[in-house]
């Protein structure tokens, strides 16, 4: 099953997670690095990375750390849908893009005044880790792309339900959890 996309948005916590040599050359893949705990790689493997990166032309975002953004000479920064600071606003002077989450109306408003180039919509399909919690689906997404062009989905993307993403007119998709557990949904994407 292909998804044939204009971007691809990974969103990494390690940069174990995805093998570069994995990811074909192309413009369309960006990938997010997002640390959940305090424990980070050396800015030495992170400038590697980052280099392995530029080699084959796909880009790279850092989430919530502009510190760590102009330190890795990164594309752009990646805002979290709890960040609500405009501080980064000068990285967009200085050429970086940047890319933000949300969860609803507000919080799209919030990322678009933030200056964000795609906004990541939460949650697509139902998730592991959240039984409980309620989900867009194709119909809902599709109304909430009415308010922006610049949605990408995001959530309980898997390899069984990919076909689903044909039916929206978005840009692209973005996918988490589900790198790391089957790294070869990275060859069946593209």
């Amino acid at each position: 099953m292909f998804v044939f996309k204009n971007k691809y948005f990974l969103i990494i916590e390690s940069i174990k997670d995805l093998k570069l040599k994995n990811i074909k050359n192309n413009n369309k893949i960006n990938i997010i690095y997002r640390r959940k705990n305090k424990i980070i790689e050396e800015i030495e493997e992170l400038k590697i990375y980052r280099k392995a990166c530029r080699l084959k032309n796909i880009k790279f975002f850092v989430a919530n750390n502009i510190y760590l953004t102009i330190l890795l000479k990164a594309d752009g920064l990646y805002i979290s849908s709890y960040n609500k600071s405009y501080r980064h606003l000068h990285l967009r002077k200085l050429k970086y893009l940047v890319i933000g989450s949300a969860h609803n109306i507000r919080e799209i408003e919030l990322k678009k005044k933030q200056g964000c180039t795609n906004i990541l919509l939460s949650r697509f399909f139902k998730v592991d880790y959240d039984n409980n919690s309620s989900f867009m689906g194709v119909i809902k997404f599709n109304n909430f792309l009415r308010l922006s062009k610049t949605l990408i989905p995001l959530g309980g993307i898997k390899y069984t339900n990919l076909s689903a993403l044909k039916n929206i007119d978005c840009d692209g998709i973005a996918v988490m959890s589900e790198i790391k557990k089957k790294p070869v949904i990275i060859n069946r994407l593209f």
